[in-house]
């Protein structure tokens, strides 16, 4: 699966306003520096590995982007963790969890409620 890399608030918008419009996004938020935040990263990897399609993953790296991780917490009304995982659809953030509560299973369930 493919990462693609989330670096300015434009990007964000586009997922809200387009992509997300025909299917559903992960963003992961990391934090470079934190060991859960590497843990939670891995299960996300393991979790997406296993998936041919069905959703679209970005990845923020949050130390070099503060700035876009901050508007995606004010431009989704969520708030701020590290590491953190959202699922946008339809524009909305309809999902998001943070640190060790992020794992396979979770992100399997959601996407399936979204794609019935």
């Amino acid at each position: 699966m493919n990462w693609y890399p989330l670096k300015t608030e434009q990007e964000v918008q586009d997922i809200s306003e387009n992509i997300s419009q025909q299917t559903p996004c992960i963003i992961f938020k990391h934090s470079t520096t934190c060991s859960i935040s590497a843990i939670a990263k891995h299960r996300v990897k393991d979790y997406t590995d296993s998936q041919s399609n069905g959703f679209k993953l970005y990845y923020l790296d949050l130390l070099a982007f503060r700035s876009v991780s901050n508007f995606i917490s004010d431009f989704f009304d969520i708030r701020h963790e590290s590491p953190q995982v959202l699922i946008i659809k339809d524009g909305k953030c309809i999902y998001n969890e943070s640190h060790l509560s992020i794992n396979a299973e979770i992100l399997q369930s959601q996407l399936e409620l979204i794609n019935g």
